[in-house]
């Protein structure tokens, strides 16, 4: 117990407690307006251009820019943007920045994902990025100064601060030297939309994003004329150009009805279809033949992948990378790891599922995936019904000789990730039917004739507006004596002594001769009713 206990107890502030505690002091009028106008700008955006860079570039200074932004400032203006002093673009060191799984730049030594706390330095030599804090341990302090990933030498004086959190001047925007004197270099076919706005939310991040990668540029009016209709390829809907003209006030006005031009893919799919045709693929492996029936009719382009792939060979000196007895095996990666792989079409396809293609028996030939929409090379066969797989996975053939070569696959011992200990091999893919062939070769030959008739049809039509042939036509016209015009001569052999202007035989004179003169009909009154 001392004398001081109830000392806290006091019912007043003492001065220590109201400037510190009670916010009784003030700042001086400086560092408020310091603190006010500090406006931070985050490690990984460009000093000039204030947006994420994408080839980021470094003074020696520790101020980082992006290639295509710094280049043409230098042209121009010759000074570092940020403190205005002489600045060559020979001195620039580029950043080589590391980035995890989740595309965060990270140290490639210790792991740790930079924020804004943190302190990233930069060797000059190599310009590999690391947190100081691997610097500092595995260089500094056993004073081995070569770089933590390709043993590069470099001296101290070479270790360049990007970002200091004891030292934060540098990336204070309201004090660049770019900003107080509007300096700008104008480029605005380098601009995207993500560069051209200030601030945009999240949300319109995204959809900028999604809008570069998935935007096409619409086709020009040549390759829309191009691809007009025939009796070929004419839909039998139309393409809703005149009706949108129509209601519209921003289209141009359409007075006229096309038909829609369906895709070629889709008139050779339809032919197959009709055709009900089959393909047959002979799979060559190390342990026998297995020979494939392909539903061509039921799932066509599904199909046309493993068949135009099996034709050119990708499947060739291929391993089943995953074998699960009772279950099924899974092969058509060229690396053999199961996540490579890529379709005929070069790009990933969607799926085709029936009704009547199902998961039942031992056999049946499928497409793997990784989920809806990503089909690419890599297929499987069952060694049993797995109706869970039903509407997951596109079924597209079946196993019509070769079962004993399936059951001796299925005996290969694998390992605990499910790979074969001895490689199941594919040899070679023989396909002796490929209904895709015959359609396509079909389709040349009504391309080929339908550009010789509209060839021939602009030759006319070129004919008929020039007028050449008229005089041909006319003259052979009327040498011909057995059309219908065959009485005309018979008026020129008229009589010489007959005049044009004579005048014919009045009634009652003598007949001409072969014509017989009608009989006079008179009216007999009511006894005789033969007039009637």
């Amino acid at each position: 117990m001392g004398k001081k206990q109830h000392q806290k107890d006091k019912m007043y502030l003492t001065t220590t407690e109201w400037s510190t505690l009670f916010g009784g002091k003030k700042a001086a009028a400086g560092e408020a307006g310091k603190a006010a106008s500090f406006r931070r700008l985050p490690f990984d955006c460009c000093s000039l251009s204030l947006q994420p860079f994408d080839n980021p570039y470094c003074t020696a200074d520790g101020y980082a820019f992006d290639l295509l932004n710094i280049v043409p400032f230098l042209k121009k203006f010759g000074r570092n943007p940020v403190t205005g002093e002489r600045l060559d673009s020979k001195t620039l060191i580029r950043l080589s920045y590391h980035k995890n799984a989740e595309g965060k730049y990270h140290c490639p030594v210790m792991f740790k994902v930079f924020n804004e706390n943190s302190h990233i330095v930069v060797i000059r030599p190599t310009g590999n990025v690391f947190s100081m804090e691997a610097v500092e341990q595995l260089n500094i302090k056993r004073k081995h100064f070569k770089d933590l990933l390709n043993d590069e030498p470099f001296v101290r004086a070479d270790i360049i601060h990007l970002q200091d959190p004891t030292n934060l001047d540098k990336f204070n925007m309201s004090s660049f030297h770019h900003l107080k004197n509007s300096l700008k270099v104008e480029d605005e076919d380098s601009k995207s939309a993500s560069t051209t706005l200030k601030n945009t939310s999240a949300e319109a991040k995204y959809i900028l994003e999604e809008l570069d990668r998935t935007y096409k540029p619409e086709k020009s009016e040549v390759a829309k004329s191009a691809s007009k209709a025939t009796d070929r390829n004419a839909a039998h809907y139309s393409t809703g150009r005149m009706a949108a003209a129509f209601t519209s006030s921003t289209l141009l006005p359409v007075t006229e009805q096309e038909a829609a031009v369906v895709s070629d893919d889709t008139l050779r799919y339809e032919k197959v279809r009709k055709r009900a045709a089959k393909g047959y693929v002979q799979m060559k492996t190390n342990h026998g033949e297995l020979n494939l029936e392909i539903h061509c009719e039921m799932v066509p382009k599904t199909c046309e992948n493993f068949l135009r792939l099996c034709k050119s060979g990708y499947y060739k000196n291929t391993v089943f990378h995953r074998s699960i007895r009772n279950f099924m095996i899974q092969g058509g990666d060229p690396t053999g790891t199961g996540r490579g792989g890529e379709s005929a079409f070069g790009e990933p396809f969607e799926d085709e599922f029936k009704s009547n293609l199902v998961h039942q028996g031992r056999g049946v030939l499928s497409m793997a995936n990784s989920g809806p929409k990503t089909n690419k090379s890599q297929f499987f066969i069952t060694y049993r019904s797995c109706r869970h797989l039903d509407s997951k996975h596109s079924v597209f053939g079946r196993v019509v000789g070769g079962l004993d070569v399936l059951t001796s696959m299925e005996k290969v011992e694998c390992d605990d990730k499910d790979r074969p200990k001895v490689p199941i091999e594919v040899l070679e893919c023989a396909v002796f039917v490929n209904p895709f062939d015959d359609v396509t070769d079909e389709m040349d030959k009504e391309k080929e004739a339908e550009t010789m008739a509209v060839q021939k049809k602009a030759e006319a039509e070129k004919l008929r507006k020039s007028g050449v042939g008229l005089d041909t036509a006319f003259s052979a016209s009327t040498s011909q004596s057995t059309a219908i015009g065959k009485y005309l001569p018979a008026a020129s052999k008229r009589p010489a002594t007959q005049q044009p202007d004579a005048q014919p035989p009045a009634m009652g004179d003598t007949p001409v001769e072969g014509v017989k003169k009608k009989k006079k009909v008179t009216s007999s009154g009511f006894s005789d009713f033969s007039a009637w």
